[in-house]
């Protein structure tokens, strides 16, 4: 067997993502949310506070597989493609923003967002890989996430790592302007924000390791050595968070490899498991997902924001609710109640998308973003 040839495992993790974050972003009602689909609320990591950084270490790994077209070099074409790519996946997450666009009050505009982070962390970690050595790559990682700690350490207030103290808030606010920030935390404060993207360029770059790592392994150890490289990453991950707390909305330094080391250990899972033994049968679900990721994300929050903008439905009450709203309390609520039918709404629109990937995973339709 070639070393070159695919790893179902990585496609496999890819769509589990795009899967989980459709989940967690769907639920029928925020207020019924189980514990582990919820982000934790500052420091610590859930469950959900995985599937974001996976999807990014993932994103990684391909990295280095699909660069092989470039040379492993920085060129015109490579950079004419990678600056293609990046744009657009940076203006489909501000159509979602600003969707629906003729009514949208533009100057709250959010700037930043999940698909605008994808963005500039793919876009930057690709052209760090494609015009670094690879030897220095451990290095610079390693320095962005130290600078990073020290900037939130020096120039953050008296508690530097807190919701109100943070170094993130003023460096936003003065790059893209308080009123394009989130302010679900109650004040303008966006956990996808510019200065706090900059660690999770590492995220990539520990993906694209990895790569290197399975391309450079025996397939039969290869589970073997992504779990010992996954374990110590999340063990100095988990020890620098004694000092630096894991934190998902500051995307901490700590996260960082705690998440990356999480992400390698279940790759390694996955591979020891489709790609080793062979169990293949019950991937094909996840594979859908995998094979359009990024367009599935983006349709399910378009999807998303005209059931919960768009569509209003007039209640016996005579009361006008959203779409999303009736559609929860009047199929969703009587048939598993508000807890489960929360999460049974989600799960509904999980199905809902993996028809439409499965159609045009059939017709071998793959639409790059």
């Amino acid at each position: 067997m070639k070393q070159s040839q695919r790893y179902l495992a990585l496609d496999v993790l890819r769509g589990m993502t795009i899967a989980l974050m459709i989940t967690v972003n769907t639920p029928g009602s925020w207020q019924y949310v189980y514990a582990p689909l919820r982000h934790a609320s500052w420091h610590g990591c859930t469950p959900t506070d995985l599937v974001f950084p996976f999807f990014l270490f993932v994103a990684g790994v391909s990295m280095f597989f699909s660069f092989g077209k470039y040379g492993g070099a920085l060129n015109s074409e490579s950079l004419k493609r990678l600056g293609r790519r990046t744009l657009l996946i940076f203006v489909i997450g501000l159509f979602l923003n600003s969707f629906p666009q003729w009514s949208h009050d533009f100057s709250t505009l959010r700037i930043m967002g999940v698909l605008q982070r994808i963005a500039l962390a793919y876009g930057i970690g690709s052209l760090i890989v494609l015009s670094a050595p690879r030897k220095y790559i451990p290095f610079i990682g390693g320095g962005i996430l130290l600078i990073y700690w020290g900037i939130l350490g020096w120039f953050g207030g008296a508690e530097p790592y807190s919701l109100e103290g943070n170094a993130v808030i003023p460096f936003d606010k003065a790059i893209l302007g308080e009123q394009h920030l989130y302010t679900g935390f109650g004040i303008p404060f966006d956990p996808e924000g510019l200065l706090s993207t900059v660690p999770s360029i590492v995220t990539v770059l520990l993906g694209y390791l990895t790569g290197v790592i399975i391309k450079n392994t025996e397939r039969a150890k290869v589970p073997g050595r992504l779990a010992l490289y996954g374990l110590i990453t999340t063990v100095i991950g988990r020890f620098w968070g004694i000092v630096f707390p894991i934190n998902k909305p500051l995307w901490t330094s700590s996260y960082v490899l705690y998440t990356a080391g999480l992400a390698a250990l279940f790759l390694a899972l996955l591979v020891f498991v489709i790609d080793i033994k062979g169990y293949k049968k019950w991937t094909s679900f996840f594979v859908v997902f995998g094979m359009n990721p990024l367009f599935i994300y983006a349709l399910s929050g378009l999807w998303a924001r005209t059931l919960g903008i768009l569509i209003k439905v007039e209640t016996a009450d005579g009361s006008v609710v959203r779409g999303s709203t009736w559609l929860y309390q009047n199929i969703f609520v009587p048939v598993a109640g508000n807890m489960n039918g929360s999460l049974l709404y989600a799960l509904t629109h999980i199905f809902f998308f993996w028809l439409i990937g499965y159609i045009l995973y059939k017709k071998r339709i793959f639409i790059k973003v």
